[in-house]
């Protein structure tokens, strides 16, 4: 007699059923593979999300050593004989709370940056993976670092106003320099004074710093991906150890042009120095030569592992919980 045989498989299905007249149509259910997995999570929003968090853990561990940074970037010369100076003279004049000057809009910001940024980031990584490498079995890191230039030239169009407000805040050290009573005032002050285009100052300046995550990412997958294969670490200690890493890369390689545009985001807004952005290149050249480009360093780079590592280990651990 002729055996008569049906499947009937689904996206969730992992068994194929059988059926015959010999076993009066019991079904027998032979085992399927798993699907496979995605290399990059399919859920879009997921991202968005895991950044907030990624936001709010940075600006706790990172602040304090971005206002040195940036105090250091805009000093007049001689004002502070290094990084470890200017904490000494800005907690002995001002306090610690001052370490924290222009956190309001960071606090907000970062979450609102790092969720643009990250969420971007995974959706086009999404993207490169489907359309550009759809042949390759996970994203190279290429892909990974090509991923990185578009969302930070996406989130510059949020980070650039509160990066603003947050510099000008940072470069208030009494009454004689204070000229705005809060990040709502500031933001309000220059408004008033140039309209939108007074909010968005330096935003050229804040692509061409951001499209150093080409850097970031790309360095970011290859330390990852080696770690993976190559020791025991968690996940957490791996992301961790990845993101300080290649935040130091990144800061590296990107400093100079963060000198530049802090220059440009402190300057005057109705009577500007710096009309573009090579003048206030050459101004730092003709004024401190090479070595002005990396006034600040020290505290950037002390900065710059144990914020990033803590807050990509943060959005990895919130993106896995997400993705389960």
């Amino acid at each position: 007699m002729a055996t008569s045989t049906g499947a009937d498989r689904s996206s969730s299905s992992s068994s194929l059923s059988v059926s015959t007249h010999h076993d009066h149509h019991r079904t027998k259910e032979i085992p399927l593979p798993p699907p496979l997995q995605p290399a990059v999570p399919e859920r879009r929003y997921i991202g968005f999300i895991a950044g907030i968090f990624s936001g709010v853990t940075k600006l706790f561990v990172g602040h304090p050593f971005d206002t040195i940074k940036v105090r250091m970037q805009t000093a007049s010369i001689g004002q502070f004989t290094g990084p470890l100076d200017c904490f000494l003279q800005t907690t002995q004049k001002e306090g610690f709370r001052a370490l924290y000057k222009g956190a309001t809009p960071p606090l907000l910001g970062w979450m609102a940056m790092d969720s643009v940024q990250l969420g971007s980031l995974h959706n086009y990584r999404i993207l490169m993976k489907n359309h550009v490498f759809d042949d390759w079995e996970k994203l190279p890191p290429i892909g990974h670092a090509i991923a990185g230039v578009f969302a930070g030239v996406t989130v510059s169009f949020v980070a650039a106003p509160i990066e603003q407000v947050k510099a000008r805040l940072q470069v208030q050290y009494d009454a004689a320099t204070k000229l705005y009573s809060g990040p709502i005032n500031c933001a309000s002050v220059l408004y008033n004074q140039a309209g939108i285009r007074g909010l968005y100052r330096g935003l050229l300046a804040t692509m061409l710093f951001r499209a150093n995550f080409f850097f970031l990412w790309g360095s970011y997958d290859i330390m990852t991906t080696w770690a993976k294969a190559n020791t025991e670490f968690s996940d957490a200690a791996i992301n961790f150890w990845a993101g300080g890493l290649s935040a130091q890369i990144f800061w590296t390689l990107a400093y100079p042009s963060d000198v530049v545009k802090q220059l440009i985001m402190i300057d005057d807004i109705r009577n500007p120095k710096f009309s573009r952005w090579i003048y206030a290149a050459r101004h730092v050249y003709q004024t401190r030569g090479y070595k002005g480009f990396f006034r600040g360093f020290v505290p950037s780079s002390i900065r710059a592992f144990p914020a990033n590592a803590a807050a990509l280990a943060m959005f990895e651990a919130v993106m896995r919980t997400l993705d389960n």
